[in-house]
């Protein structure tokens, strides 16, 4: 299964390994799922993963950056002409559209609806997502 992986889904399953972001950080690492990922989104991950507030491991979040980049599927993403609330989620979005994805995960569902345009990617929350696929 090809999934997009915000990034707050990321952080969640680093603070919390056994909620359901945990889970997909899990299901991620035994490449159960594949993340599909673009220069942006990992910029996006190294960027907030590194911030001194978490308190991560520099050495765990590059080990972590460079499985998806590894494991993962880089996509070459086409732009989308919508408006989201959040300008910063598109690349998301764009990623998981070009790339044909599953699924995005997301804790933040509503970043997802269209203030203008439309689009048929499968935006779901975490728990959701594991009670639907089963995981």
């Amino acid at each position: 299964m090809r999934v997009v992986i915000d990034t707050n889904v990321i952080v969640s399953g680093i603070l919390n390994p056994h909620g359901s972001p945990g889970r997909i950080i899990n299901l991620l690492l035994s490449e159960a799922i594949t993340a599909l990922y673009d220069d942006r989104i990992l910029s996006e991950y190294r960027e907030v993963l590194f911030r001194p507030a978490f308190g991560f491991s520099s050495s765990d979040v590059e080990v972590l950056l460079d499985f998806v980049e590894s494991a993962g599927e880089h996509v070459s993403a086409e732009l989308l002409s919508l408006i989201l609330p959040d300008r910063n989620d598109l690349p998301f979005l764009e990623v998981a559209s070009s790339g044909g994805a599953d699924a995005l995960i997301t804790g933040n569902i509503k970043h997802f609806r269209p203030r203008r345009g439309q689009h048929k990617v499968l935006v779901i929350a975490p728990a959701d997502f594991l009670r639907r696929y089963g995981k």
